[in-house]
């Protein structure tokens, strides 16, 4: 598995995810593609697995870190379940490393395209949604910022 945040959009990693994606038949295997992108995260520091930075409206543990470096939001991330860990991993893959523009912008459809919403379980998909949420508000308080 390559490192996808070196790709310069969000859509030209999209892009990539949904081919990455392709690759499998079923999804037994995706969802063991989505664990292995999990154990690929960084372990957090302790000093960020606090309230502050927990999403809400998640059933696992996840906490999203945002950093705001050289005019791009970047993303660090964990979870206390692996299937969640490789949700927010994959999510970190995409939109870590943008303008908060471009963030804002961008239409999450390669979630529909690699089938992920409708094999996740209802509290999955919750959490999936709170988590882009959360990307999104960080998003625009950098945006704000600047």
């Amino acid at each position: 598995m390559e490192d996808l945040t070196a790709n310069n959009t969000i859509n030209a990693r999209a892009v990539k995810v949904i081919s990455e994606f392709e690759q499998f038949k079923d999804w037994e295997s995706k969802y063991k593609y989505l664990i292995a992108l999990g154990k690929q995260l960084p372990d957090l520091d302790l000093q960020y697995k606090t309230d502050a930075f927990k999403v809400k409206g998640c059933q696992s543990q996840v906490w999203l870190v945002p950093r705001f470096e050289d005019g791009l939001v970047k993303f660090s991330a964990d979870s206390d379940a692996s299937i969640t860990k490789g949700i927010v991993a994959l999510l970190v893959t995409i939109y870590s490393n943008s303008p908060a523009h471009e963030i804002l912008s961008f239409k999450p459809d390669f979630i529909d395209k690699i089938g992920l919403r409708q094999h996740l379980s209802m509290s999955r998909a919750n959490g999936l949604t709170s988590m882009f949420k959360q990307i999104l508000y960080y998003a625009m308080a950098f945006k704000a910022q600047v």
